[in-house]
């Protein structure tokens, strides 16, 4: 069975070896060779595929590794252990080899990147830098077309660069000429007694006083006070027209009183010849006539007035004297005596020789006081004349007999006439005045009144049964008649018992003398000045037959009431109707025109240079700048370097690159006082002094600017119009092109100010930029300030003080001041905007950081806030713009204590200037728009956060209302912002200011 199981198998191999053989003997060469080429050509064809293959599968097309992986399959068993480590070794050579050029090419490969990352962000830069200077481009271009308008300007300009004129000085004294005829000089004016020549508009208006020891005027028997002779003397020293050259001199002044009679002397009964003539005309420049010369006869001690016998002050010193064609300024005046528009009313001068007066002054606050109306006097009959008509008559008869003329006679004779019935009813309407006074006091009314008709009665404001008691109302029986030539009510108690009752009274009554002959008299003048050092608005009964003082200047009118005594009956009514906004109107007009003009002998002596020199249209003195020595000297030379500024300004193009261009100065020499001459005594308050510009200057109209008067003006688009793009490339408004200068107060914090400084560089309209360098230590010599492309005049102060701040130096050239503290932090178009609201609100303070006084509502009194609200009443100059005309009003019209309370606190300087513009202008400072904070960050602390800042700003704010009687500030409730600010406009149009 096995044989038969393994038989096919055998057979089936062993037939087909048979087979093949069998073929192969068969076979024909040809085919064999045929065979073999083919399978030599497909043999390598398909080796060749195979290798291909498995190198595109290795990753990388590393044939290195392939051949790794081929050499792995060798057989190593056959190799000795020796070469076995040599080929481990080169091995780990070659590995170490590659690692290297890995690490190589890693490296490289990261240097290259770090070359993109800088290549990428220089092509930012370069960027960034072709928008810059394309920027720039456009500002070069602006700026050209600028000039080039300045300077077709310049070659069409009809009207000369004025500046301030060469004095024009007389050469001699006056000459001696004929004296006039008596009586002549009652018809005297500035037309024909006057010498215009001696006056040139360029003078200068030199002022010459006769010395009273070396020229007295007076007979014997009298004598010029001693306070008078020596106040006089210095406070007409310290005014600037003050001449001791006579040659040159515009007018003389001659000091006659007040006068007093010396005890046991010669003439006191005789005060009519108080003044002697001869020694008057023999005057060394008396000229023959007296002409430019004035006689100052003052009245201080005549508040008495029984004192006139006895002192010149209470009455008329030159009736019947020949006083030629001099100018008379007194007190008193008879209405045939007296020449308008010639002669001068001056207030009594019964303050100090100057300084600060107001701690004299009350509160204006509140507008209405206890007593509605006071008054206290006693009225003093004739009896030298023993009535009003025999004084007419007498009159009469002296002028009479001096007329030829027949005509006249008669003429002269009906005029005496009609007055001498006039008189005749001046003491009926007297009577029946006070008559009706005592009605009132005793009316039902609720109103409280205080008068007093007879010296006697004693004072008792306090209670109001007594005061009721006191007000009799009866006319003095004529036993009780006190001699008086002049039917006037005298003054009663002391000056002081006289305030403490005008300190209670809303109005003080004032009546004119029943003698309609005097135009002005000691008492009234007197009266007036009491009145108005209380804060009693005056009520002048028969006002409308007064001349006040100063009248040709002073707007009475809005200090004090004046009624005919026909009113007398109308008068309760109209006070009442009076308004507080009003009363308090008038209290502070009143108060102004007293410290200004009336309060000591220094305002009352100005004045009256003031009066004259304004009467003959000459323009005051320059104010004098605040000189402004460097804090280096000449010799060294501080290192500069360029403007590194470590936050980059947003790019905008804010306006042109011009060079320094100076504010024009003194162009209104004059002319100020003609067109602005009511403005300048009455509100301003200062015409004592020539100011270079003025806040309040006159604008054009709107068309001057195209139409013969467009010289400096850069309207926007050139009168087209525009927006964002036209608007950056000129100032436009209603003003002429001009530049600001930044003031910057600093002390020992150089870093930070050189910070600040480099922010500035690029800042259009920057004329320069004024460092007061508050510290007594100098800068490091190896200080580098930044070029910053404008002046940067460092200032060395006297002394530590922030009013520094506000001094006028004559470094600052420009109108608009940017008064910054060294770590403030403003954008350009933040500066730039700011710049361009107070072009239009140039009386006012323009600034950003807004604070308020807040009412104490558990005391009483006001305090400094900061926090934040919806009204505001101050704007900090920190970073606030104003105009360089407050800086002269701080330093020099400003009272001396606000300053001092500055320097003790080292604190409140802002606070004190929005006080003095809020005053002077009535009107509340502008905020605009700016960024949350102002303040740089990373600054050293400043005095601003010192613990007790707040607390002396709350003290600050309470004085200063004690030194200006009221608290000036007022609210506002709105911020100024661009116009196009928040407005969609098309895609082809850009707004004023990207950022704002």
């Amino acid at each position: 069975m096995a044989l038969e199981l393994g038989g096919p198998p055998s057979y089936h191999a062993l037939g087909s070896r048979e087979v093949v053989c069998h073929w192969l003997s068969h076979v024909k060469l040809s085919r064999i060779i045929v065979l073999v080429s083919i399978v030599l050509i497909i043999v390598p064809l398909i080796t060749h595929y195979y290798l291909s293959k498995v190198e595109s599968n290795v990753p990388n097309g590393d044939v290195h590794r392939t051949r790794s992986k081929l050499e792995a399959f060798e057989d190593f068993s056959t190799l000795k252990a020796s070469d076995l480590k040599l080929r481990i070794e080169e091995m780990m050579r070659i590995k170490g080899s590659v690692s290297t050029e890995l690490r190589d090419l890693e490296a490289k490969r990261q240097r290259l990147q770090l070359e993109v990352v800088g290549f990428t962000q220089r092509i930012d830069e370069l960027k960034l830098e072709l928008i810059h200077q394309q920027t720039e481009l456009e500002r070069l271009k602006i700026s050209v077309e600028q000039a080039q308008v300045a300077q077709r300007e310049a070659l069409q300009r009809n009207t000369p660069d004025l500046a301030l004129p060469q004095r024009l000085l007389p050469s001699s004294a006056p000459e001696q000429l004929t004296p006039p005829p008596p009586g002549e000089g009652l018809h005297c004016r500035m037309y024909n007694c006057f010498d215009y020549s001696r006056c040139s508009l360029t003078s200068g208006f030199p002022v010459f006083l006769y010395d009273p020891d070396h020229y007295p005027v007076i007979a014997r028997g009298w004598e010029v006070e001693g306070f008078v002779k020596t106040t006089l003397k210095q406070t007409l020293g310290y005014n600037p027209h003050f001449t001791s050259d006579a040659k040159v001199a515009c007018i003389y002044v001659v000091l006659v009183g007040e006068a007093l009679a010396v005890p046991g002397g010669q003439n006191t009964q005789n005060s009519a010849k108080t003044l002697q003539e001869s020694l008057l005309h023999n005057l060394p420049h008396w000229g023959g006539d007296g002409r430019n010369h004035v006689l100052l006869n003052f009245a201080r001690s005549s508040s008495v007035h029984d004192s006139r016998d006895l002192s010149t002050g209470g009455r008329d010193v030159f009736a019947s004297v020949d006083t030629g064609r001099a100018i008379l300024v007194q007190s008193t005046f008879a209405r045939s005596s007296f020449r308008p528009d010639f002669d001068i009313v001056a207030p009594p001068i019964l303050g100090p020789p100057g300084g600060d007066v107001w701690q004299d002054c009350p509160s204006m606050l509140p507008a209405r006081r206890r007593y509605l109306l006071s008054f206290q006097g006693e009225f003093r009959y004739s009896t030298d004349l023993v009535t009003t008509k025999e004084a007419t008559v007498k009159s009469l008869a002296e002028t009479v007999d001096n007329i030829d003329d027949e005509e006249n006679k008669e003429d002269y004779k009906s005029d005496f006439r009609r007055k001498s019935s006039d008189s005749d009813n001046q003491e009926d309407v007297d009577r029946f005045i006070m008559e009706h006074l005592h009605g009132m006091a005793y009316g039902s009314t609720s109103d409280r009144f205080l008068f007093h008709f007879e010296c006697s009665l004693s004072v008792a404001p306090n209670i109001e049964g007594t005061v009721r008691k006191l007000n009799t109302g009866r006319w003095p029986s004529d036993s009780g008649k006190v001699s008086d030539s002049w039917g006037e009510w005298a003054l009663c108690g002391t000056e002081s018992s006289r305030t403490n009752v005008l300190r209670d009274s809303t109005f003080a009554l004032i009546m004119a003398p029943t003698n309609t002959s005097l135009v002005s008299t000691t008492v009234v003048q007197i009266r007036v000045y009491e009145a108005l050092r209380a804060g009693a608005i005056p009520v002048l009964l028969g006002g409308d037959r007064l001349e006040m003082a100063y009248g040709e200047v002073v707007d009475w009118r809005r200090a004090a009431l004046f009624l005919p005594k026909a009113r007398i009956t109308e008068m309760h009514f109209f006070l009442r109707s009076i308004p507080d906004s009003d009363l308090l109107s008038l209290r502070r007009q009143g108060r102004l025109v007293w410290e200004r003009y009336c309060s000591s002998v220094q305002s009352v002596v100005d004045t009256v240079v003031a009066v004259l020199r304004d009467r003959l249209a000459i323009p005051p003195l320059p104010v004098q700048d605040e000189p402004s020595p460097s804090v280096f000297n000449s010799t060294f030379t501080p290192l500069k370097t360029e403007a590194v500024v470590s936050e980059a300004e947003p790019e905008e193009s804010l306006g042109p690159i011009e060079p320094p261009y100076p504010s024009p100065r003194f162009k209104r020499n004059y002319t100020v006082f003609l067109t602005q001459g009511h403005e300048m005594w009455n509100d301003w308050g200062d015409p004592f002094r020539l100011y270079p510009q003025l806040p309040f200057d006159i604008l054009l109209p709107s068309d001057a600017k195209f139409i013969g008067s467009g010289v400096g003006f850069r309207p926007i688009g050139r009168g087209s119009g525009g927006a964002g793009k036209e608007f950056s490339e000129s100032l436009g408004g209603n003003n002429p092109r001009e530049q600001f200068t930044i003031v910057m107060l600093t002390y020992e914090r150089e870093q930070v100010l050189i910070n600040s400084l480099s922010r500035l560089y690029g800042l259009p309209y920057l004329n320069k930029v004024v460092v007061v360098w508050n510290s007594p230590k100098p800068p490091l010599e190896d200080l580098r300030w930044p070029d910053i492309g404008v002046p940067v005049h460092v200032i060395k102060a006297t002394r530590n003080s922030l009013n520094n701040r506000f001094l006028p130096y004559d470094a600052i050239e420009t109108e608009a001041v940017l008064s910054v503290d060294d770590d403030t932090h403003l954008r350009h178009h933040e500066i730039v905007f700011g710049f361009r609201v107070w072009r239009e609100q140039r009386d006012r303070i323009v600034g950003f950081p807004g604070r308020f006084h807040a009412w104490d509502l558990n005391y009483g009194g006001w305090l400094y806030n900061s926090n934040y609200s919806c009204e505001l009443s101050m704007v900090l100059t920190g970073a606030a713009f104003f105009h360089k005309y407050y800086t002269y009003l701080y330093s020099y019209w400003l009272p001396q204590a606000v300053r001092d309370k500055v320097d003790e606190y080292m604190n409140c300087e802002d606070i004190a200037m929005n006080f003095l513009v809020s005053h002077v202008t009535r009107k509340p400072p502008v905020k605009v728009t700016s960024r949350w904070t102002f303040r740089c960050p990373g600054c050293p602390v400043s005095l601003s956060e010192d613990d007790t800042h707040f607390q002396e700003r709350h003290k600050c704010i309470k004085f200063f209302t004690q030194v200006f009687g009221y608290t000036p500030l007022l609210n506002t409730q709105f911020r100024a912002d661009s116009i196009l600010f928040k407005t969609r406009i098309p895609h082809d149009k850009q707004k004023c200011f990207k950022f704002i």
